[in-house]
């Protein structure tokens, strides 16, 4: 049995829950906040991120490295095409995702999602950089209804969980949600994607998290 271990606010623990639940792999979840030290966690994930997983043979760290695990260990149903090079376009789009969107976009969330400030110089140099990454990423990606095609892949999974926290950084920051702003319709695509059990499940425990949070501080 394979335990992932993380918390429900994190787009990459989503990201790795969307592909288990995909492929209908079973498993359980164990609460892991990031930055722990102890060595329970860090034997597990050298740098003490989420998430991380649990399995018969041993832990494994990474989101990409866990969704290519989870592909070979458990081939059906696929999350990347049999063919070799649409397999490595699907990697590609996930490359543009995860590198050149959100972890760009991830220097507002500290004013976007958490109440502090961002200086108006890393304003301008995300503003700029995404200017130029959303195009990139507009012109590998086809929406045709997935972003890599007919097909819901691995590139799902990392849309699906970080298309929103960008356009949402960048409209509550920078005043303009830039993904709209280029053309990429990441609220159609989320509102199709919602529709599978599968992204429900995930969107129901990340609501019921988020209560859990707003009430215990309230208490």
């Amino acid at each position: 049995m394979i335990t992932l271990c993380g918390f429900p606010l994190s787009n990459y623990y989503n990201k790795v829950k969307l592909a288990l639940l995909e492929k209908g792999v079973p498993f359980t979840e164990e609460r892991v906040m990031t930055g722990r030290t102890d060595e329970a966690v860090l034997s597990a994930s050298p740098l003490g991120k989420i998430p991380f997983i649990r399995t018969p043979h041993g832990p494994l760290c990474e989101s990409q490295a866990i969704l290519e695990y989870l592909e070979a260990a458990h081939p059906t149903p696929a999350l990347l095409p049999a063919d070799p090079f649409a397999a490595a376009k699907v990697r590609e789009l996930m490359i543009f995702t995860n590198l050149h969107l959100e972890l760009v976009a991830r220097e507002l969330y500290a004013q976007a999602f958490f109440g502090g400030t961002v200086s108006e110089a890393t304003q301008e140099r995300v503003r700029k950089q995404l200017a130029k990454n959303i195009p990139a990423f507009k012109r590998l990606a086809k929406f045709a209804p997935y972003v890599a095609g007919d097909t819901f892949t691995m590139a799902d999974c990392a849309a699906y969980v970080n298309l929103p926290l960008v356009a949402l950084a960048t409209r509550s920051v920078l005043g303009t949600d830039l993904l709209a702003e280029h053309g990429i319709d990441w609220k159609g695509y989320g509102k199709m994607i919602a529709q599978r059990p599968s992204a429900q499940k995930v969107d129901a425990d990340r609501k019921a998290d988020l209560d859990a949070l707003a009430a215990s501080k309230k208490a």
